[in-house]
């Protein structure tokens, strides 16, 4: 048996016994990633995604294709997470195909911030600036604060964009955008609450006792 969200974004969703992350959730956090990494418009078509993902796990691409298909069409894009981002040619195949050529898929910026909730992609620092880049007034607001983070603690920021998404994925957070933080406030989240009061703890320790907090905490980490 597993979890289920009811937003159809899978990309948290877990066996309820186990606690492993369920295929659904593996495919679709997979998808993201490469379409978050620098991958060339065929490695971004549905074959090509079904490829890269089949060549990880040793398997038939075609055993996959179907579940990319749906995740994208059913989920990613109707969510608005993924666009089509162009077509490629075809030189083969039916005529009609041929003229409308072969569809491939990008990231929106709704799509760049569930991508920096998700630990397998690379070059979240990559994506964080373009996420800002495209951000409004309100939103701006954040940037400042959490680019030096993620400079000096990235694991805590991260972690800040996990809790947001799995809050959307949970149904806590009606929208993602406009990103707003405030919207966590009213979700309990003990982690969060740890993390605020060691800091405002340790801001208020001596140089000595913070230097002694340190030497324990790297015991124990």
């Amino acid at each position: 048996m597993k979890t289920k969200t009811f937003t159809q974004l899978s990309i948290f969703d877990t066996f309820k016994i186990k606690g492993e992350l369920t295929g659904e959730a593996n495919r679709q956090r997979a998808i993201i990633a490469i379409l978050a990494s620098n991958a060339n418009p065929t490695e971004r078509t549905r074959t090509g995604i079904s490829q890269r993902i089949a060549k990880v796990h040793g398997i038939a691409w075609k055993n996959i294709y179907s579940g990319i298909f749906r995740d994208l069409d059913e989920i990613l894009i109707p969510l608005e997470i993924a666009v089509e981002g162009g077509r490629l040619p075809l030189r083969r195949g039916p005529k009609a195909l041929q003229e409308k050529g072969i569809p491939y898929y990008r990231l929106t910026k709704k799509g760049v911030l569930v991508a920096l909730s998700i630990n397998e992609v690379k070059d979240r620092e990559k994506l964080l600036k373009e996420f800002f880049s495209q951000s409004d007034s309100k939103e701006k607001e954040y940037e400042r604060i959490i680019i030096n983070l993620s400079d000096t603690s990235p694991n805590f920021t991260y972690s800040i964009f996990q809790k947001y998404v799995k809050a959307f994925c949970n149904n806590k957070i009606k929208d993602l955008l406009p990103f707003d933080l405030s919207k966590l406030k009213d979700i309990s989240d003990e982690s969060l609450i740890i993390q605020k009061e060691i800091l405002e703890a340790f801001l208020k320790l001596s140089k000595q006792d913070k230097d002694e907090a340190m030497r324990f905490l790297n015991e124990i980490t």
